[in-house]
């Protein structure tokens, strides 16, 4: 099988698609009850526009945070405290044994350290004279 090894500088979704849908495949041959569900909560102002909320899945019996924004007007209050423990309730129904997400040094680690997640990982220098961490709880 001939191929050829091509940089994109604008992906489409299709060249995702395509590269996602074998390595689905393999994971399904592996593990047959992947159940990845999407798992979004949403921060609506009074005009019901999305302000901020919470994007993440549960798979493989965890959840995976993947973004977590609140407005700087709104921190502070407990509103990204709120959104984590609704999302974790939601992935304890859902079977989760636990939480994993990650974060910057610059953001928020001892936000999350203060709702039980612990440290696991650590890429130094990345960015540069920073960190990026690894976090996770289980339930």
């Amino acid at each position: 099988m001939k191929f050829e090894l091509q940089e994109i500088d604008q992906p489409t979704g299709a060249d995702r698609e395509a590269i996602a849908t074998p390595l689905r495949a393999y994971n399904r041959s592996q593990v047959p009850d992947l159940d990845i569900r999407p798992l979004v909560i949403a921060l609506r102002d009074e005009q019901g526009a999305t302000i901020g909320g919470l994007w993440g899945e549960t798979a493989l019996d965890w959840l995976h945070v993947d973004l977590l924004a609140v407005p700087q007007s709104l921190r502070g209050q407990d509103v990204g405290t709120a959104m984590m423990q609704q999302a974790e309730s939601i992935a304890r129904a859902r079977g989760c044994v636990g939480a994993w997400l990650d974060t910057f040094a610059f953001q928020a680690r001892g936000f999350y350290e203060k709702l039980g997640y612990s440290v696991f990982g650590e890429i130094p220098d990345h960015p540069r004279g920073g960190a990026r961490y690894f976090l996770r709880k289980r339930f």
